[in-house]
């Protein structure tokens, strides 16, 4: 089969296209016939070596985080699946760029109804880092006041959705390019961060910063009310220890039941899928190359 691989770390040139055998499903596990995967930023980071800290990889190593697809085999002991099954998960380790891909049964749950498994790829990284900030960090509640920086990306378009359902009054910074869809995904207010630094155009303190993007948040402390706080899904936030405000940061978890919760609120029409485009899996270097250069909003969904 084909797989998009790194063999060492670099810029975009390294990732390439190999021919691999097709896995075997071990106990537990199930292979997944690839109808989509999608790109996350994360992915440049473990590209360049930049991760080697918190994920260490093997390589030559097949990327690929989200999976959406359909069960081609399942390995003993499995159950609750059988070939032919929609699915949809996160498969740690990587391996979705390629045409088939092992993933541990039960880290995976049925797609949303009526949803193309191409947007589905959209769900599992990107959702699970919202679902956790806004849900399990943040514990946002009604009438909280919750900026979310960043909200142009995937992992931000599902905060500004999961705030807004949680009861907030959800203030977004989002580019020229990505202020109207930020907006339909239920911003109440939209800073463009382009033409106005964030720090001037908020009048109000806000009791909670979702903070989505690779540059530091120290800035965005002084936004936050006494009590309040900040949680980063980037870089790691380290205030003074008599600061008023708490700082927070995480990596995003594989939780099937975070997942499936997900899922039942796309069902019900809570969640919109923001799909950018859809690219061909060959052009996986491009598509890092065009979002290192700044050209690429929302998701990104390649398929094979």
């Amino acid at each position: 089969m084909k797989a998009i691989r790194i063999h060492e770390y670099g810029d975009a040139s390294v990732i390439r296209r190999d021919d691999v055998p097709r896995p075997v499903p071990g106990p537990g596990e199930v292979l997944i016939d690839v109808a989509a995967t999608s790109f996350n930023p994360s992915d440049i980071g473990l590209r360049r070596g930049l991760l080697r800290s918190v994920f260490s990889l093997d390589l030559p190593y097949t990327l690929g985080g989200d999976v959406a697809g359909t069960v081609a085999e399942v390995g003993d002991g499995v159950r609750t699946l059988a070939v032919g099954d929609r699915v949809v998960g996160r498969v740690d380790g990587g391996g979705a760029a390629a045409e088939y891909v092992t993933a541990a049964a039960d880290t995976l749950v049925t797609p949303p109804t009526g949803v193309p498994l191409a947007h589905a790829a959209a769900l599992p990284i990107a959702g699970l880092t919202a679902w956790q900030a806004v849900f399990e960090h943040a514990a946002v509640t009604s009438g909280q006041r919750v900026l979310v920086n960043g909200a142009g990306g995937g992992v931000g378009g599902f905060a500004v959705q999961l705030a807004k359902h949680a009861g907030a009054y959800v203030i977004a910074t989002a580019g020229p390019r990505s202020a109207e869809t930020v907006r339909r995904l239920g911003a109440d207010r939209i800073v463009d961060y382009t033409a106005t630094p964030v720090a001037e155009a908020l009048d109000e303190p806000v009791d909670v910063v979702l903070h989505i993007v690779a540059a530091g948040a120290r800035p965005l402390v002084p936004l936050v009310r006494p009590g309040g706080l900040v949680v980063s899904v980037t870089v790691p936030l380290r205030l003074p220890a008599d600061s008023p405000v708490t700082a927070t940061h995480f990596v995003a978890r594989n939780d099937t039941g975070d997942l499936a919760a997900l899922v039942k609120l796309v069902d019900a029409g809570v969640v919109r899928l923001d799909i950018s485009e859809t690219r061909p899996l060959a052009d996986l270097a491009a598509v890092h190359r065009d979002a290192e250069s700044g050209r690429t909003r929302g998701k990104i969904i390649l398929v094979p």
